[in-house]
């Protein structure tokens, strides 16, 4: 290989570690007057899914959480699940068990056996979450952006402990579309006020030189320093459905290991946003673009 090659790769990976870390200095922080303790009743009904506007049929009423699950309540339930013996924390990761998946041999299928997995390395530089050794506390300036770098089993096992679990595709689509062929949860068309994505410019992404996460309901019509956002919400009123980072849904499909994300993330161009894209990846893997939030039944 070619010496500039090397050289190029090697800036570039310190690019990637470089904005991985979170920002340094005068951090902005706001009040999006979302609340991320919310939910949002879906009614039962039908609507139009997927790009090619199946009509599909969802029979029961459910709750979806109004944002995505945010650094605080993730650090605060680590703290008690911690302590109650739901995971644990062995060297550099939270742990907790999964009870394995029923597996077939498929072509494409990996076995998934009863054991612990990790649900967080504590080590990663794009986590907005401390440890100090006894306890976990989420990042200053971070406290209200969406927790990232959690696992499906990771996010699986949080939903679980609150009683409540990840959202199917299906009720996932049906919270961010409603039951009109919109093709965004908001309307028909998506620009730069509407959601966090790439090369979106808004002020996180000016203070980073690159991608970084906005706070849950941050694109609710409010103007920040100048920027102005539009009001993104679903027609049921949930936040984020589009846009800042990929979100984890429940299902787990017969002969194979992959696990599905919706919604699009900060790393995306704005055409993924759209809200019957989706995205995969085993159940183990961590990323700074995926976070989740949560289901239950009324």
């Amino acid at each position: 290989m070619k010496r500039y090659h090397l050289i190029f790769i090697a800036l570039f990976a310190l690019l990637l570690f470089a904005c991985a870390g979170p920002i340094e200095g005068d951090f902005p922080t706001f009040d999006t007057g979302i609340d991320p303790e919310g939910w949002a009743l879906v009614p039962a009904g039908e609507f139009y899914m997927g790009q090619h506007e199946h009509e599909t049929m969802v029979e029961y009423d459910y709750e979806i959480m109004v944002t995505h699950v945010t650094n605080t309540q993730f650090a605060n339930y680590l703290n008690q699940a911690v302590e109650e013996g739901w995971v644990e924390v062995d060297g550099e990761e939270v742990v907790g068990y999964h009870p394995g998946d029923q597996y077939d041999g498929h072509k494409h299928e990996e076995e998934i056996p009863a054991g612990d997995y990790v649900h967080m390395n504590l080590e990663d530089p794009g986590l907005r979450i401390a440890f100090d050794g006894s306890a976990f506390v989420p990042m200053s300036g971070y406290e209200n952006h969406p927790v990232v770098l959690v696992s499906w089993f990771g996010a699986k096992a949080y939903c679980e402990f609150y009683d409540s679990r990840l959202p199917t595709e299906v009720e996932w689509e049906k919270a961010a579309r409603g039951t009109d062929l919109r093709p965004y949860p908001w309307g028909d068309e998506v620009t730069k006020e509407h959601a966090n994505f790439y090369s979106s410019h808004d002020v996180f992404e000016k203070l980073a030189g690159s991608s970084d996460t906005t706070p849950v309901g941050f694109f609710n019509g409010q103007t920040y320093d100048g920027f102005i956002t539009f009001d993104n919400a679903s027609p049921y009123g949930v936040y984020d459905m589009a846009g800042n980072v990929w979100q984890w849904t429940g299902d787990d499909y017969e002969d194979q290991h992959y696990r599905y994300m919706r919604g699009g993330s900060k790393e995306n161009y704005a055409y993924n946003l759209r809200v019957w894209t989706n995205n995969s990846a085993g159940p183990e893997f961590l990323s700074p673009n995926v976070g989740f939030r949560c289901l239950r039944t009324p």
